[in-house]
């Protein structure tokens, strides 16, 4: 297989674009502070792990070895319960929202979802795909859902099961909606059958490291839980983590004879190679080193905001958040830094690789064109 020179030099052209642009994004939540040569001769395979990574299969060029180490240390990391808990490898936070909310939906068939104004887009997209009825509750002005909202739209649906959709920071704010909170709520209108997901794209990486810690994983109530992997972990590849109580898991799985296993996740063919990503980075930096790099952010986010004060600029941030939030930029400095904007307000999220160097420039360049 060999490129012509001009495919060739159309491929480089990416190449330097792509560093360029890599370098200078502050808007999104993507970790970028990466290194995985020990891995580059695994894209030479057709790895597939195909079926439930629990169970063996007849395909056997797969990596399901490494993605049950990966589960089992977010398991315990997220505080599922012993002998009760499932997960797999998806390709991102969308995947886990909809697999939470599947799971729901065959548990509760005729149960409303719940979640806040805040909530991703793809939610709505999520629950379109499922036909599962649904309610949006109000949110507070720093983005958290609006407790007595809920309580009061629960109050007059009190003989329909709830299923709770809970963010554990939202896209623009990083709120987090308060797992012991709902529950209190849910006991307060003697729900019997309930569901709540937790939708932990960026935080749930972050959460168990963070004192006080946010309420939101299983010690707290949740029943299924979505994590990104490209976030705060990174990858040169999309992927996330699902995990769900095994108990509700087992009861839509099913056998699928040809290739020796279970159908119990969203789609059959899965990327083999993201499992091996996130054990890399879980075995090479350590409950410590995650613990360091969340501390690392926080620190960022507490420079950013503090510089941006003193610079005169109104930048706020949620409790124990790497997302700073301040009025919308020029369009100038949305495009340099890549900084994403909605409803009047910009925000940079202080990833890992984010440095004060980047804040004081990026503060250098919204006083410079604050006039526009």
């Amino acid at each position: 297989m060999t490129l012509s020179t001009s495919d060739r030099a159309r491929l480089q052209a990416f190449l330097e674009n792509t560093r360029e642009n890599t370098e200078s994004y502050l808007g999104y939540p993507v970790s970028k502070d990466f290194e995985f040569d020990d891995l580059v001769e695994f894209l030479r395979y057709p790895l597939n792990n195909l079926g439930d990574p629990f169970s063996d299969s007849t395909w056997r060029v797969d990596s399901r070895g490494f993605e049950r180490d990966v589960i089992t240390f977010f398991a315990e990391m997220l505080r599922a319960p012993e002998n009760d808990w499932w997960g797999y490898v998806t390709n991102g936070g969308t995947e886990g929202n909809l697999y939470g909310l599947y799971l729901a939906r065959e548990l509760l068939p005729k149960g409303i979802v719940y979640y806040s104004q805040d909530t991703h887009y793809s939610v709505a997209k999520n629950l379109h795909f499922l036909g599962m009825r649904h309610i949006m509750i109000r949110s507070q002005k720093n983005g958290e859902i609006d407790y007595d909202d809920l309580r009061e739209t629960l109050r007059a649906r009190r003989d329909i099961p709830p299923i709770i959709f809970a963010n554990i920071g939202t896209t623009m704010t990083e709120a987090r909606d308060d797992l012991k909170k709902i529950n209190n709520i849910l006991d307060e209108m003697a729900f019997s059958q309930r569901y709540i997901h937790s939708d932990a794209a960026l935080c749930g990486g972050m959460a168990p490291f963070m004192d006080p810690r946010p309420a939101f994983d299983f010690a707290d109530g949740a029943d299924s839980i979505s994590i990104s992997g490209h976030k705060f972990f990174g990858s040169p590849i999309p992927c996330g983590i699902v995990l769900a109580r095994k108990c509700n898991v087992d009861r839509i799985a099913r056998s699928i004879s040809y290739i020796g296993n279970l159908d119990t996740t969203i789609t059959g063919s899965r990327n083999g190679f993201t499992p091996l990503v996130l054990w890399h980075t879980i075995k090479s930096l350590g409950v410590e080193g995650l613990a360091a790099r969340v501390q690392h952010s926080l620190d960022t986010a507490s420079y950013a905001e503090t510089q941006m004060r003193h610079a005169g600029i109104s930048a706020w941030r949620n409790a124990n958040a790497i997302t700073v939030v301040f009025p919308q930029v020029a369009e100038s400095v949305k495009q340099k830094w890549q900084l994403a904007t909605a409803n009047g307000e910009s925000h940079v999220i202080c990833m890992p690789n984010v440095t004060r160097a980047q804040i004081d420039e990026l503060i250098e360049d919204m006083l410079a064109t604050a006039s526009e």
